[in-house]
């Protein structure tokens, strides 16, 4: 298990509930919250949690909204514990401190399984404080008092006191352990498991701000930055003169950069009134970039290696069971597919951008970052300062999937901002955010399978290469050796080998799990078809008897019963095996990817100039017991599908002479 998926220590608990009556940054309110500005002043439980006398609740969300509905989910937890009624809860975006909040990443699916138990517990926390400070102005023993939503009531019902009225009084008792605490039993959750919209709603639609390009503040001037087209370049020669010339252009500079592709990189920066005049000055200059070994990649050049590695024999094996080759050599029917999937961008709606005021040493930052404890870590490092000198304000991110989990716009905004000598906001164009990503990994597989007389599966072999040097892969090309049917054929090998690489990769939504899902899933069907076997059928067959592969709260523990349930369900809402018009077809996958397991059957049709037109899906998804917002859940599933559509045909990033094509 990813160790980021620990439960929280008793000392981080202690030091989250110990927060009482520290500050509060306020970041962005919905309209409603001004009710509760109107009130007498609250009073804070700990960092999360705010009380007015009027009752309304407000609560603080630590991690990053990226559009996965945290913001909305995480206050869901500590409000079902606290138990206040939702309809009186105001949400506001925690500052970054994670020596208050923990971690404040969001990144890799985890929010949820990370959370699920301490977040709860601050919930429970602040409510235990409140039971204490009515049992104290009563003087009852807390044992016997219980709370509805918003109030502490006596054993015998003829008493009741709002939160309002004791949150003063609770806001200076002793913080109780929160280990101690006994969590609220599900059956009796009103809001856990209830459908909501995300907070943030009402300010999207009536286009308040929310957003990092939403950001303004006195003085701001607006930036642009010039990186090379081949990645890590430096600036050989430019004349600033002509982007100076331009009216409204305050600046034009040359930065040097480094050489970490997740850094700063070297550039030239142009600062003006507006963002629009930034451009025109950018578009005025003509720069000579240095000659760079990366120049002569290409997206051809490494197909053609990748085909050369896998006639090879592997550099190395990643998993091995049984003897495959010499179940390969007594198989009935011996398959063989190739698969290669490009390298993808990120294509978030809202374009990388940050805003950054640098004063007396110390540097501010409004940013849509997913990963802003690292986003500090490489401001202070790049500029010279101690962490504690760069404060962050995370705003809402206009789309997230991996892209913002790397901090590159961030230090550049910050550096750009310090050579102006003003606030400036950096707003990276559409052809930036392109030509600037980090790819999700390019890859190529090759699988090899024996069928029997009966077409049972008795050997898997795959030869996969990536990107990498000796043992280490490049960030996000990892090759993951438990990826199904590991471990449910008894013969099974998992090798791989790896080319160089000077392109700057990350993780895209679903990790690995967006390529390798497509490719497993995809020969699995091969298969199928080889055997004359229906292929649902053939995938309960694989799946077998419910049973454990892999051990007990493991990352890659997968349960071939769930993953049946799922595979079962959507073949049930399809109506698979009916018949269908003629040129159109149902087609079906199951994947486990990130403790999750899907099962999607998509209608499709090929038309006649040869281009795949999607009909209709089906999805089923078991994320576990608690669906802690349906809503959320929903568009979740809803998007992913569509995502991965989008993905499968029409997206892909080319390199030629070391540079991205598209823009």
């Amino acid at each position: 298990m990813d160790k980021r998926l620990a439960s929280p220590s008793r000392r981080l608990f202690l030091q989250t509930s110990a927060a009482v009556g520290g500050g509060l940054l306020l970041s962005f309110n919905l309209p409603a919250a001004g009710r509760a500005a109107e009130a007498a002043a609250p009073s804070r439980l700990n960092a999360f949690v705010r009380i007015a006398r009027d009752g309304t609740v407000t609560i603080a969300a630590k991690r990053a909204e990226i559009g996965q509905g945290m913001k909305t989910t995480l206050p869901m937890l500590i409000a079902e514990e606290l138990d206040v009624d939702w309809a009186q809860v105001r949400i506001e975006q925690a500052p970054v401190d994670n020596a208050v909040y923990g971690d404040q990443w969001a990144g890799g699916s985890m929010s949820t399984p990370q959370e699920w138990e301490p977040t709860r517990r601050v919930g429970a926390v602040a409510r235990a404080l409140l039971i204490a400070a009515a049992a104290q102005r009563w003087g009852l023993p807390a044992a016997g008092l219980v709370t509805e939503p918003g109030v502490v009531i006596d054993p015998a019902g003829k008493r009741r006191l709002a939160y309002g009225e004791l949150v003063e009084a609770a806001a200076k008792l002793p913080v109780p352990d929160p280990q101690a605490l006994t969590l609220k039993d599900p059956a009796r959750y009103r809001i856990i498991g209830k459908a909501h919209p995300q907070s943030d709603n009402p300010a999207i639609v009536t286009g308040q701000p929310l957003y990092g390009l939403d950001v303004r503040l006195p003085g701001m001037l607006y930036a642009t930055f010039l990186k090379a087209p081949v990645f890590g370049a430096r600036v050989d020669r430019v004349d600033l003169a002509p982007a100076l010339a331009v009216k409204g252009v305050r600046a034009a500079f040359v930065v040097e950069g480094g050489t970490a592709l997740d850094g700063l990189l070297p550039g030239v920066a142009v600062v003006a009134d507006s963002w629009w005049t930034a451009r025109k000055g950018r578009q005025a200059l003509e720069v000579v970039w240095t000659d760079h070994p990366a120049s002569g990649q290409s997206s051809v050049a490494m197909a053609a290696r990748a085909a050369e590695l896998a006639r090879q024999a592997p550099q190395r094996v990643m998993r091995q069971e049984g003897n495959v080759e010499t179940a390969l050599a007594g198989a009935a029917k011996v398959v063989e597919a190739a698969y290669h999937y490009p390298f993808l961008a990120h294509a978030t709606l809202e374009p990388q951008n940050c805003t950054a005021a640098w004063k007396d040493g110390k540097v501010e930052i409004w940013a849509p970052a997913q990963d802003p404890e690292e986003g500090r870590g490489l401001v202070a490092r790049t500029l010279g300062v101690a962490p504690g000198d760069v404060t962050i304000h995370l705003t809402r991110s206009g789309g997230g999937f991996g892209r913002r989990l790397m901090n590159d716009y961030m230090v550049e905004a910050a550096w750009i901002a310090r050579q102006a000598g003003a606030p400036t906001q950096l707003i990276w164009s559409r052809e930036d955010d392109t030509r600037h990503d980090f790819y999700r990994p390019a890859g190529w597989h090759n699988l090899t399978a024996g069928l029997d007389a009966q077409g049972a599966l008795v050997a898997w072999r795959s030869h996969a290469v990536s990107f990498g040097e000796g043992d280490k892969f490049v960030r996000a090309a990892e090759v993951d050796a438990s990826q199904f049917p590991a471990r449910a054929v008894a013969n099974h090998l998992q090798t791989v080998s790896t080319l160089p690489l000077a392109v700057p990769t990350g993780w895209l939504r679903a990790p690995g799990n967006n390529a390798f899902g497509w490719v497993f899933q995809s020969f699995i069907d091969e298969l199928a078809h080889a055997s004359g076997q229906d292929p649902v059928a053939f995938r309960r067959r694989l799946l077998g008897e419910p049973r454990a592969l892999g051990k007990p709260g493991g990352w890659d523990n997968l349960d071939t019963g769930r993953m049946r349930g799922v595979l079962d369900r959507a073949a049930e809402m399809a109506g698979w095996g009916r018949a269908v018009a003629k040129g159109t077809g149902l087609g079906i996958a199951a994947h486990f990817s990130h403790l999750g397991y899907v099962a999607v059957v998509i209608e499709a049709s090929v038309g006649d100039d040869g281009t795949p037109v999607v009909h209709k899906a089906w999805a089923a998804v078991d994320v576990g017991r608690q669906i802690l917002n349906p809503s959320g859940a929903e568009q979740q599933v809803q998007g992913s599908v569509l995502d991965a559509i989008g993905s499968t045909l029409r997206q892909k990033i080319t390199l030629e002479n070391g540079a991205v094509v598209e823009g």
